[in-house]
């Protein structure tokens, strides 16, 4: 017989969670229901009317899963149908791009479950929503190109164990800052799905987050790489910059594109510029050519935040997995709208209020659709993809290195 009981007193790392604060035996605010077929006892404890966190214990004490429980449907129980060794085990619809990688990338799917931590099942349950959410594992997938790719320079024939840890390294950092982002956005939705905060609370995205950053961190270190560990050491440190960078200039009609494109960076070039250049050192090639891979990852994560900052113009709610026009809405400036306020004084006058009367949101977005501003935005997105084309140059002719080629061609088709 298993047992089911939400916490709220979560320490990750511990499966006893009898002793989080929860009560098996109250009678008070609580649900119960006993299901023979199953042998299972469900435990509703805590108040609130909304969903919560449920973990299953063994009579051995063990944890075996975590799901989603909700009060006001208690037959409903999301509890790890797929898995979370199932999401990622299961995830091959990665683009033809990936192909060249297709293994190596299936091997990452396995060893991120242990890595994330599976003694810590509350963080498992929270890390799915979003390894679900319909990424396409971009980055880990450039280490792995990158990688082969720079191989043949230096005739090593096979990918070493650093340069696989790097991988699964990136994406637990990626995932991490997904969560907190959401957090410090109070964004609901991701690719169509909730958020992990807006499942499990603001609290337990954090710490998930938290851990999965020392997590990184630790796995990081035992690299053994000082110039690696400093490397992706500076992307965590970007990340906060980003975003006190972005929280000080909400609603700043006066932001330049340089700056624009620093925070950028700090956001979303800096992992990817980390991913390409530490997955080159590992493959031990010339300082020259690790150079070269840190400004093709720097150039297409600028284009593809670029293409991005588009597309929540151009595309719809449902294509977005949110609501259109949503980084405006909340007071962040980005290219189309800088290019847009360079001709468009009713926009700024119309920014400057925070979008207070009615249907304002609605008339600035038209402002800038109908504004040169989409326009310009494509084409400094295509200038940064040029730039990050021209850096592969260095590499010999293989289909990892057309593959890199395809990434970049890719992002910009997501605007044509």
């Amino acid at each position: 017989m298993m047992m089911l009981a939400t916490c709220h007193n979560l320490e990750f790392g511990r499966t006893d969670f009898g002793a989080c604060g929860c009560s098996f035996n109250s009678l008070s605010n609580r649900f119960v229901s006993t299901s023979y077929k199953r042998k299972v006892i469900r435990g509703y404890c805590g108040g609130g009317g909304g969903r919560r966190l449920v973990c299953r214990r063994r009579r051995d004490g063990n944890v075996a899963k975590c799901g989603v429980f909700s009060p006001e449907a208690p037959e409903t129980l999301f509890d790890d149908a797929s898995g979370l060794s199932s999401v990622l085990s299961e995830k091959k619809e990665s683009t033809s791009l990936f192909e060249a990688v297709s293994d190596d990338l299936l091997t990452l799917n396995k060893n991120l479950q242990s890595i994330v931590g599976a003694e810590n099942p509350v963080l498992m349950s929270a890390a799915e929503q979003i390894f679900s959410a319909g990424g396409k594992r971009m980055r880990p997938a450039l280490v792995f190109l990158v990688s082969r790719a720079t191989l043949e320079l230096t005739g090593l024939e096979e990918l070493t164990r650093e340069h696989r840890r790097l991988a699964e390294i990136i994406e637990m950092i990626h995932t991490a800052s997904l969560i907190h982002d959401d957090v410090l956005d109070e964004s609901d939705m991701r690719r169509g799905k909730e958020t992990v905060h807006q499942l499990y609370g603001t609290r337990v995205a954090v710490l998930a987050g938290d851990f999965m950053f020392a997590q990184s961190s630790w796995y990081l270190a035992n690299l053994e790489n000082l110039e690696v560990i400093k490397l992706i050491s500076q992307v965590i440190k970007d990340f906060a910059s980003g975003e006190i960078k972005q929280a000080s200039s909400l609603f700043d009609c006066d932001v330049k594109l340089d700056e624009y494109l620093i925070k950028s960076y700090y956001k979303t070039a800096s992992l990817i510029a980390a991913s390409t250049k530490g997955a080159a050192i590992f493959s031990a090639v010339d300082n020259d050519i690790s150079e070269q891979m840190y400004q093709y990852g720097k150039n297409l994560g600028l284009s593809f935040q670029v293409v991005d900052d588009i597309l929540d113009f151009t595309q719809s709610a449902e294509q977005l997995g949110k609501p259109a026009g949503s980084d405006l809405a909340k007071g962040n400036l980005t290219a189309p709208v800088i290019f847009a306020l360079e001709k468009q004084a009713k926009l700024r006058e119309i920014i400057e209020t925070e979008f207070c009367e009615t249907g304002s949101l609605n008339e600035a977005i038209e402002l800038v659709m109908t504004s040169d501003g989409i326009e310009r935005a494509r084409n400094l997105a295509k200038q940064k993809a040029d730039v990050a084309i021209q850096c592969l140059q260095c590499l010999p002719p293989s289909s990892f290195r057309l593959a890199l080629e395809g990434m970049v061609k890719f992002n910009l088709e997501r605007i044509d």
